[in-house]
């Protein structure tokens, strides 16, 4: 069932490693065998990390040219699919490392941005973790910076950083107050600085080793050269149009493969009981919501994969995540029922997934921005400051 739209692998791995389908397979048993204590524990996936680096999929995303495994977007989130089955909380909090790999490796393919280049080189060659400051750092930015000569020095607290613990780059940004208005610079806070603490606060409903504390940055000193962006804040940038629409197929793969993942431990625990009409009605609604999240999230990659980014491929990546969402919390919901009690324990890892599955939530463009923004895009009006 769940290779039933199964995107095809269709680059190789380094040399007798396999293709990058094959190695994330490899890790899910290994994965899953951890999972439970993790969640019990509230416990980063630290272990999975080494694998993953172990396995070379850092820098998967990173241009062949570059030292990288040169995967593109749909291999990518093929990829968190898979991982996801073994782990919730590791393919998400890895999404959040992958797309920030996939962005600059995007710019450099297709805007050909030199500038890119040193960092997309690093995470091939060192196998550096990349950091995103999550949802609540989004088009209105957070923190402060405040001029210095020759630069910034950088106040803010960054929540639902996954990946926290492993971390080496945060890539990040802090708002400028100026007289004509704020502005928002963008940077790489190195994790390991004396003014960056990594906080362990991260106890949450579900997705539990993502290890999404928050990250405190104290007075970091920011040069002028380092600043690699300022925007106005509060409004969308070309730069977060490609964000958007990279980056929502990747995270939201991790939930796709969660759903998958549930819908097999529900027919496995149904299977033990006489099938009887109302589980035939259960299973047949629990399959397609998962359907109808599958063809959402290929429709997401669809649009990315036209390589327009915009606000017309915005709001449909946005369309998609929000069908994604729905009907992935739909279909997890549904696979609790079918199980019946045996779904509600621990030990079977269906009510970990029913947790897992909520935080689809909460990314950007929930749900209530999101059906602003498309409401606007069909009657003509501005999205620009719709997020």
């Amino acid at each position: 069932m769940t290779d039933t739209l199964e995107h095809q692998p269709i680059v190789s791995g380094p040399s007798g490693r396999g293709t990058l389908a094959d190695r994330a397979e490899r890790l899910v048993p290994r994965f899953a065998a951890e999972a439970a204590e993790n969640d019990r524990a509230d416990r980063f996936v630290a272990a999975n990390y080494d694998a993953l680096k172990e396995a070379g999929l850092m820098e998967a995303g990173v241009p062949a040219e570059l030292g990288g495994g040169g995967a593109e977007l749909r291999e990518l989130a093929d990829m968190l699919r898979r991982l996801a089955h073994g782990c919730s909380s590791t393919a998400l909090a890895f999404a959040m490392h992958t797309h920030q790999v996939a962005i600059p490796a995007w710019r450099w393919r297709h805007q050909k941005l030199a500038a890119v280049e040193p960092l997309l080189r690093r995470v091939a060659a060192e196998r550096i973790v990349l950091l995103s400051s999550g949802g609540a750092d989004w088009i209105g930015g957070s923190g402060e910076a405040r001029r210095v000569e020759g630069g910034y020095r950088v106040f803010a607290r960054k929540p639902f950083s996954s990946g926290g613990p492993a971390g080496d780059l945060l890539m990040t940004g802090a708002v400028l107050h100026e007289a004509e208005g704020d502005s928002v610079l963008h940077f790489a806070a190195p994790v390991k600085a004396a003014e960056v603490t990594v906080l362990d606060n991260w106890r949450a409903l579900g997705m539990r080793g993502t290890g999404s504390g928050d990250i405190v940055i104290d007075g970091l000193f920011v040069a002028d050269a380092q600043v690699a962006l300022k925007r106005r804040a509060g409004e969308w940038h070309p730069l977060f149009q490609i964000i958007a629409t990279l980056a929502f197929p990747l995270i939201y793969a991790a939930y796709l493969g969660v759903t998958e993942r549930a819908r097999d431990v529900a027919i496995g625990l149904a299977g033990r009981r006489p099938v009887g009409e109302d589980s035939l009605h259960l299973a047949g609604r629990m399959d397609t919501a998962l359907r109808a999240a599958q063809l959402a999230h290929g429709w997401m990659l669809e649009v990315a994969e036209r390589n327009k980014p915009g606000a017309e491929s915005v709001n449909e990546v946005m369309i998609g995540r929000a069908l994604v969402a729905e009907n992935a919390i739909r279909a997890v919901g549904l696979a609790l029922e079918l199980a019946g009690g045996a779904g509600f324990t621990r030990e079977n890892g269906l009510e970990r997934l029913f947790r897992d599955i909520q935080g689809a939530r909460f990314h950007p463009l929930q749900s209530g921005p999101q059906a602003r923004y498309a409401g606007a895009m069909a009657l003509g009006q501005d999205v620009t400051r719709i997020w």
